[in-house]
């Protein structure tokens, strides 16, 4: 009972209603995306492998998950919630996103989910982690989106770009399971959870997940461009800067130039500064990997630098890295 300043007793707050919305959200999303969440199990020549989770986004067997999850894989297999279960194979797979898609043998009797456009997402919303760790029941942990564009190290050592953080605890055995919003609509794919840091976890963001997905339906691979050079991130002293007309701290010093690349016929030379691709500011070796995707590929990009202090361009026709 609370008191009001006049002495008399009034009832406490009633806020059962706001319990009861806030259950049927989550609730709601369960049954509409909770078919769709599958166990995978993985064997790595005669042992098991490990096991993790993944999402439907296509009945026919399209499967979307996490490419530590199934990235060496000698056997791979799927296990829905209802006990369906079916081999399955590795279309593709992307270590720099740690995003893989799967096929399985059969077509698979859940509805396929659909991909929320992720830059639509706003910290403070509802997010629901699903994980099928068993193969038989769904775990599910509810909470808020913490924040947005947020970057990862993957396993291969480059950032994750437009990553969600989220207080949604996962789950041993989530990764690669959906992280979806009220609707059971798909914004990210689980990937992480930072251990000791209060429940601090990180999903790929779904635009990330469709590109990929998109590229290996297409092309069988990521495509991503490539200049022909090696560079290392490099402190630019202000005095240079000011000379050049730039205002950035840092760029990417052209170690070697490869023979006969995109680099070498566009006449960079070893010791230039890259400062920028097509106008946008290249502090760092991460800038120049995100900026070179797959729609720079075959593509004329204009490059920005610094040779010797004085600012250059050259237009270069970046070739697909392999």
């Amino acid at each position: 009972m609370l008191t009001d300043p006049l002495g008399a007793s009034a009832p406490a707050p009633d806020d059962s209603e706001l319990h009861d919305a806030y259950s049927t959200a989550v609730m709601g999303a369960v049954e509409r995306a909770g078919p769709a969440v599958v166990h995978i199990a993985v064997r790595r020549g005669s042992a098991a492998g490990g096991s993790g989770s993944g999402l439907v986004v296509a009945s026919d067997g399209l499967i979307l998950t996490n490419s530590h999850v199934v990235t060496g894989a000698g056997a791979i297999e799927v296990a829905m919630a209802d006990g369906q279960r079916s081999a399955a194979r590795l279309l593709g797979e992307d270590p720099h996103s740690d995003i893989a898609v799967l096929r399985t043998d059969e077509p698979l009797g859940a509805p396929a989910l659909s991909l929320a456009d992720s830059k639509s997402i706003r910290v403070g919303q509802l997010a629901i982690a699903i994980g099928n760790p068993l193969g038989f029941e769904k775990t599910v942990t509810a909470g808020v989106v913490s924040a947005v564009g947020r970057s990862l190290r993957a396993s291969t050592g480059r950032l994750i770009d437009d990553v969600i953080q989220t207080d949604a605890a996962l789950n041993p055995g989530n990764s690669g399971g959906p992280l979806v919003d009220s609707r059971g609509r798909v914004i990210g794919i689980n990937t992480a959870v930072i251990r000791g840091a209060q429940g601090i976890c990180f999903s790929v963001a779904a635009n990330t997940a469709l590109n990929v997905l998109t590229q290996i339906l297409q092309h069988g691979r990521i495509r991503r461009a490539g200049l022909g050079i090696e560079g290392a991130t490099t402190h630019i002293p202000r005095h240079v800067a000011r000379y050049a007309g730039i205002e950035q701290a840092a760029g990417v010093r052209v170690m070697a130039v490869a023979k006969d690349s995109p680099a070498a016929e566009a006449g960079l030379l070893a010791g230039d500064l890259l400062v920028a691709i097509d106008d946008q500011p290249v502090l760092g070796i991460d800038d120049m990997l995100r900026l070179l995707n797959h729609e720079r590929v075959n593509v004329p990009v204009k490059l920005s630098l610094l040779r010797k202090g004085e600012a250059r361009s050259r237009y270069v026709t970046p070739f697909e890295r392999r």
